[in-house]
C-alpha cells in the first residue's frame, strides 16, 4: 500500500512539473492572453492585411460578402478553443491569392504579421517576443475567452 501511494505521489508530482516546464516553454499552457506579439509586428500586419486582405474582409475586419469577419464576437466565437496555428493554416487554405507565387516560408511569415494585426484588432494584449511562424509553436497557443 505504501509503495502504491508514494509511486501516485511521485507521479502527480512528475505530471505538475512537466505542465510547469511546458508553461515556462510556451508549451500546451500558452494563451492568447499572455502577449503572443509585439505592437510592431501588428503595425507591419496592418499595412499587409490592406494589401492582402481588406478586399475580402473589410478595411475593418468587418467582413463581407467575400469573407467572414475577423473581429468581434462571431470571430471569437468560431475560434474558441482552437489555436492561433489552427489560424493560420485556415489562412493559408484560403489565400486568395495563387500559393505558386510565394513559398510557404514566405507565406507563413506575412500571415504570421496579418494575424498579430487581427490579434490587435481583437482586444488580445501585445508582448515583448513577436508571433512566431513556426507551426509547432502556434499550435500550443489557445484561442480562448479572457482569463478571469
Amino acid at each position: 500500500m505504501k509503495v502504491a501511494v508514494t509511486f501516485s505521489v511521485a507521479l502527480a508530482l512528475f505530471a505538475w512539473c512537466v505542465v510547469r516546464a511546458q508553461e515556462a516553454a510556451g508549451g500546451a499552457a500558452a494563451s492568447i492572453w499572455k502577449g503572443v506579439y509585439t505592437e510592431e509586428q501588428a503595425k507591419r500586419g496592418d499595412a499587409l492585411y490592406a494589401s492582402h486582405c481588406a478586399a475580402c474582409h473589410g478595411p475593418t475586419l468587418k467582413g463581407t460578402e467575400m469573407g467572414p469577419p475577423l473581429t468581434g464576437s462571431e470571430f471569437t466565437n468560431a475560434w474558441s478553443g482552437l489555436t492561433v496555428g489552427d489560424l493560420l493554416e485556415r489562412s493559408r487554405a484560403m489565400l486568395p491569392e495563387d500559393p505558386g507565387k510565394m513559398g510557404r516560408q514566405e507565406q507563413a511569415e506575412i500571415l504570421a504579421e496579418i494575424l498579430a494585426f487581427i490579434l490587435s484588432m481583437n482586444k488580445y494584449p501585445a508582448g515583448t517576443t513577436g508571433l512566431s511562424h513556426d507551426m509547432q509553436v502556434l499550435k500550443q497557443i489557445k484561442i480562448g475567452p479572457k482569463p478571469e
